[in-house]
C-alpha cells in the first residue's frame, strides 16, 4: 500500500511538469513553423502554449506539488513560447526588412520578458500573490500571436502599416511587463457572481464562434483595461500626467509669446531706423538750402 501511494505521489509531481514541458515544447514548434513560414500555425501553436502554462500551475496548486524547481522551470518555458517565438514569428512575418530597429526592439522585448519572470519569481509568495505587477509574459505574447491571426482574417497580405504596428507593440508590451501596472490574477479568483459566470460563458461562446478575431480582442481588451483601472485608482500618475501636458503646452505658449516679442522689437527698432534716415536725409536737405 506504501508503494502504491508513493507511486501516486510521484505521478502527481510528473503532472505539472509534464504540463510545462508542453508549454515548452510548443513554443519551440512554434518557432520552427515561423522560420518555414507557416505563420497562422506558430501563432495558433503559442495560443495553446498559454493554455498549458495556465494549467501547470493550477495542477500544481491542487495537488500542493509547488517546487522552486516547477517555478524555474516554468519560467524558462514561459521565456521560449511567450519571450522568443513570439519575436521570432513577428520578424519572419513582417519585421525581417526593417533590421537594425527590429533588432533593437526584439531584444527590448526579449531582455524585458527574462526581467518580467524573473521579478515574479522573486515575489511570487508577496506581491504576486494578490495581483499581477506588470504584464504577464504570457498575456504579452499572446497578444502578439492574436493579432497575426486576426490580421491575417480580416486583411490578409501585409502592408507596409502593420510593420509599424508590430514595432510599437513590442516597446509597449516591454515597458508594460517591467512597469507597475497592476493585471487582475484570475487564478487567484476562488469565488463569482451569478453574473460574472454568465459573462464567462458568453466570452467562451465568443471564443468558440470566432476565435480569430475574438482572441485578439479580449486580450487587448485585458491589457487596455489593466492600464486603465491602474490610472485610475492612482490619482496623483493623472494628475502628473496633467501637469506634464500643460507644462508641455505652457512652454509652447511662452515660447510663442517670446518670438512674438522679439519679433514686434526688431519691427519697432526697424521703424525708429527709418525715422532716423528721414531726419538725417531732412536735415541734409536743410543745409543744402
Amino acid at each position: 500500500m506504501t508503494i502504491q501511494r508513493k507511486g501516486f505521489r510521484r505521478g502527481i509531481i510528473l503532472l505539472p511538469n509534464l504540463l510545462t514541458t508542453a508549454n515548452l515544447f510548443l513554443g519551440f514548434f512554434a518557432i520552427t513553423k515561423a522560420i518555414q513560414g507557416r505563420y497562422v500555425f506558430a501563432a495558433w501553436m503559442i495560443i495553446l502554449a498559454a493554455l498549458f502554462d495556465s494549467l501547470d500551475g493550477r495542477v500544481a496548486r491542487m495537488t500542493n506539488t509547488q517546487s522552486d524547481f516547477g517555478i524555474e522551470y516554468d519560467s524558462l518555458a514561459d521565456l521560449t513560447a511567450f519571450g522568443m517565438a513570439p519575436f521570432v514569428l513577428m520578424y519572419t512575418w513582417c519585421l525581417h526588412d526593417f533590421h537594425k530597429f527590429v533588432i533593437a526592439a526584439g531584444f527590448l522585448y526579449f531582455a524585458c520578458s527574462a526581467l518580467r519572470l524573473a521579478r515574479f519569481n522573486v515575489q511570487a509568495g508577496s506581491v504576486e500573490r494578490v495581483h499581477f505587477q506588470g504584464l504577464p509574459i504570457t498575456a504579452a505574447g499572446s497578444f502578439l500571436a492574436s493579432f497575426l491571426i486576426f490580421y491575417t482574417e480580416v486583411f490578409g497580405a501585409v502592408v507596409f502599416p502593420v510593420q509599424i504596428f508590430v514595432m510599437g507593440a513590442l516597446i509597449a508590451l516591454a515597458i508594460l511587463m517591467v512597469s507597475n501596472v497592476e493585471y487582475l490574477s484570475v487564478k487567484k479568483v476562488k469565488r463569482v457572481s451569478f453574473i460574472l459566470l454568465v459573462s464567462a460563458v458568453g466570452v467562451i461562446f465568443l471564443l468558440a464562434i470566432l476565435p480569430e478575431i475574438m482572441f485578439f480582442v479580449f486580450i487587448t481588451i485585458y491589457i487596455l483595461l489593466g492600464a486603465v483601472m491602474w490610472l485610475w485608482k492612482s490619482p496623483q500618475k493623472i494628475r502628473g500626467v496633467s501637469d506634464l501636458v500643460k507644462a508641455f503646452f505652457a512652454e509652447r505658449r511662452d515660447a510663442k509669446l517670446q518670438q512674438a516679442m522679439l519679433f514686434e522689437e526688431e519691427e519697432m527698432e526697424e521703424d525708429e531706423d527709418g525715422e532716423d534716415e528721414l531726419t538725417s536725409l531732412r536735415a541734409h536737405e536743410l543745409t543744402k538750402e
